[in-house]
């Protein structure tokens, strides 16, 4: 079976939205982290703002690893309405079946980039398998975290932490069932 890895950068207190505003230092130890997470996955399932965000961005970039990677790979949208814009591979699904059906099939990871919302219903499914987080070494304040408040506490095992040169730290964990 497949597994769903959730990568997200963060701040510090825990704030995931919008990344671009308080992620100041990508170190060369965040790049190599980005490539080996994307290195073994070969899908990726996003949310429809997200995915309206990065359709207009990606296709045109050159910043690599994860420019070829988003382009190349199989994408699965999460949305009820048609897409606006066209990106290769992309595939439209509306229920998280699309997510049990995927995880049953051979292949490689499944990534879920992003999509704030959707990592939250993916997490409440209990469809998530992994989390690698990027922790930045700022405190943004205020936006949404990937954490809801007044959810049962979910179990987590450490599998990897190491700390980058710029002060973040990478975090990789396994969910417990």
């Amino acid at each position: 079976m497949r597994n769903v890895v959730l990568y997200t950068l963060m701040s510090l207190d825990g704030v995931a939205e919008n990344p671009d505003t308080f992620v100041f230092d990508f170190d060369e130890q965040m790049h190599t982290n980005l490539a080996e997470v994307i290195g073994t996955q070969d899908a990726v399932l996003l949310g429809r703002a997200q995915y309206d965000e990065w359709a207009s961005y990606w296709p045109a970039s050159d910043m690599q690893p994860f420019a070829d990677f988003i382009n190349s790979v199989p994408k699965y949208v999460f949305t009820s309405s048609p897409l606006s814009e066209e990106w290769a591979k992309t595939t439209v699904v509306s229920s998280l079946d699309a997510v049990r059906d995927l995880k049953s099939q051979p292949g490689g990871d499944i990534g879920v980039h992003g999509s704030l919302g959707l990592s939250r219903a993916l997490l409440a499914a209990g469809l998530i398998d992994r989390i690698s987080l990027v922790v930045f070494p700022v405190v943004a304040g205020r936006g949404r975290k990937l954490f809801e408040d007044d959810k049962p506490p979910t179990k987590l095992h450490l599998l990897r932490s190491r700390s980058t040169t710029s002060g973040g730290l990478l975090l990789d964990y396994e969910l417990r069932r």
